[in-house]
């Protein structure tokens, strides 16, 4: 388990040394970039070996000017045994749109949370998620595959993290509302895990979100990114 703990982490660092790169330079190719906020907020408990969370997520875009996504997030789940949870949610994202209706998708989803290892006195983890997909712009159900890796090491006694992520993306088939099958997007996170009372955080940091779109366009959102986690 260490050794395969030590991998991981070098293969997370590695990743998010290069992905961001791998995005700007792909950027160059593409017609949008865009700076955003994204501010989250996450409520999570358990009761026993059942666990959940409720998460509140909005998104401005356009320089940070003006909302692009609202996101309600729910799920419910099991402990298997330490550091390993299944969870059975649901997502509804809203999308305004000027001068046309606008977007709902609706989305079912099932979640593998496993705490992987503790490298260098941290925490290594691994999230694997699996969304069934609807809109309310086509009839067909996408089918995404999520994967993250995420790495926090301590930097000081107080508590204070160094927080890296990196999250893939896989469309697993095509859509009439526009989903296309194979790579989606790739999220790379590099920040700071801020303690508080009890065992509530604050994630704070850049976020570069990078988005293969149909017809060979491509997207680029910087992100700064502020989370807050209250966990019960």
């Amino acid at each position: 388990m260490k050794t395969i703990s030590r991998r991981a982490a070098i293969g997370l660092s590695i990743l998010l040394a290069t992905a961001a790169p791998t995005a700007w330079n792909g950027a160059r190719a593409q017609t949008v970039q865009d700076e955003q906020l994204w501010v989250n907020l996450t409520l999570q408990g358990h009761s026993g070996r059942l666990v959940h969370f409720i998460e509140l997520q909005p998104r401005f875009g356009s320089g940070a000017g003006r909302l692009d996504h609202g996101l309600f997030r729910p799920a419910i789940g099991m402990a298997l045994r330490p550091g390993l949870s299944l969870y059975q949610g649901y997502a509804h994202v809203f999308t305004p749109r000027d001068g046309t209706r606008d977007l709902h998708e609706h989305r079912s989803f099932q979640q593998l949370s496993w705490v992987m290892g503790r490298p260098w006195n941290g925490e290594l983890a691994s999230r694997t998620r699996f969304e069934q997909r609807w809109r309310n712009d086509g009839r067909d159900m996408g089918l995404r595959l999520r994967e993250m890796l995420r790495l926090e090491i301590p930097v000081a006694r107080s508590g204070l993290a160094a927080l890296g992520y990196a999250e893939m993306f896989v469309a697993l088939n095509d859509t009439d509302w526009g989903a296309r099958g194979g790579f989606d997007q790739l999220r790379s996170f590099a920040g700071a895990e801020i303690p508080l009372a009890g065992a509530s955080t604050i994630e704070l940091g850049y976020l570069n979100q990078y988005i293969n779109q149909p017809s060979g366009r491509r997207r680029v959102n910087h992100v700064l990114s502020a989370s807050l986690f209250v966990r019960r």
